[in-house]
């Protein structure tokens, strides 16, 4: 065990690594139960999270308490099939899942800005 320990800390990740996953491709049936059942064999699990509106359908979170597991359970899970759909499982990562509504955003405000100072094209 101290062997394992010592080799951890030693091992240096990529910056894109972290404890949260991202899934996609899951059934629309699959429950929360099935999810600790599948990715709970990799390590100790923090939180899972299903989608369940009509946008997040098919997708959900898994938040591990160590790295180490995250990191095992996506290179394991990434192609595991579940009643017949193929998992994509990524890292989670915020600057790309808040992208596109930062997009939005921004053009709102340029719109708002347009018609303040009447520059309408």
């Amino acid at each position: 065990m101290a062997l394992a320990m010592q080799r951890k800390a030693n091992v240096r990740l990529p910056p894109e690594i972290n404890r949260i996953l991202y899934i996609r491709n899951l059934p629309y049936k699959i429950t929360g139960e099935e999810m600790y059942d599948i990715f709970g064999k990799y390590g100790a699990i923090r939180q899972i999270r299903v989608g369940n509106t009509p946008e997040t359908r098919g997708t959900a979170f898994v938040v591990y308490e160590d790295i180490f597991d995250a990191k095992n359970a996506c290179d394991h899970l990434s192609g595991f099939n579940v009643c017949n759909r193929y998992l994509v499982v990524l890292y989670y990562q915020a600057s790309k899942a808040f992208k596109k509504t930062d997009i939005e955003k921004k053009a709102e405000e340029i719109e708002k800005m347009k018609s303040k100072y009447g520059l309408n094209s």
